[in-house]
């Protein structure tokens, strides 16, 4: 069976042409213009994945994401989006969204995101571990003061929860899991997206900036640490 796309745009001819190129790559999609469409096919119909672009009039595509999560939806969204502040995007990553495409954008770069939420729902978190590391326990992963239970994807530091999206929690998951080694940007763009955006990505940075506001605490040491050139690394200094 095809997997199922909605498609929320208000230029109709980007929704056109989205649209349209979606279909030829095999998805079976629905093409709405607005926020209060896209919610009401989304409870009619649940898609495999849904597509939104933030500014639409009414209910824009983040209020779509707000009311998807507050009822316990977790479809995979990917953001459409013309602005390219980090505190914007960090907008679209706290309203719950996976993943976001910055316009204009090239067809593929959508398809390759696509691709890449559809095969983490599909399979659950990937993470890269070193062969000599020893096993953690089968339920709850404990590193750097962190502990994480990826059947339920709930994460705390101490006695704190934290609120995590989809992509922190794979994200947080991979360093855990990996703890004291660094990782380079290319393993984690492969591991957590499954696609290398290149150098001039900023895409993990934006990721990685916003886990460590929910992460980092007065007074306690930062745990995600920057390896220039390189990547990241957990560990508790």
């Amino acid at each position: 069976m095809p997997q199922t796309v909605l498609l929320a745009e208000d230029d109709r001819a980007i929704r056109n042409a989205l649209e349209r190129a979606l279909t030829l790559e095999g998805y079976r999609v629905t093409a709405v213009a607005d926020g209060v469409e896209a919610l009401a096919q989304a409870h009619r119909t649940p898609p495999d994945v849904l597509v939104l672009d933030v500014m639409m009039p009414g209910i824009d595509g983040l209020q779509v994401c707000r009311v998807l999560r507050a009822e316990g939806d977790r479809t995979p969204i990917l953001m459409l989006t013309a602005l390219v502040e980090t505190a914007d995007r960090i907008a679209g990553l706290d309203a719950g969204a996976d993943d976001y495409v910055v316009k204009p954008f090239d067809v593929e770069e959508v398809f390759a995101r696509l691709r890449a939420l559809l095969r983490r729902t599909a399979g659950g978190a990937v993470a890269v571990e070193a062969p000599e590391r020893v096993p953690l326990p089968a339920r709850y992963l404990e590193a750097a003061g962190l502990r994480m239970d990826p059947q339920a994807r709930r994460a705390w530091r101490g006695e704190r929860e934290l609120e995590l999206t989809r992509t922190e929690f794979e994200l947080l998951e991979l360093l855990v899991r990996n703890e004291g080694i660094v990782l380079d940007h290319s393993t984690i763009y492969d591991r957590i997206w499954g696609y290398d955006f290149g150098p001039g990505s900023k895409n993990l940075a934006v990721y990685v900036g916003y886990l460590r506001r929910k992460l980092d605490e007065p007074g306690a040491p930062q745990l995600i640490h920057t390896v220039r050139g390189v990547g990241y690394v957990l560990r508790e200094d």
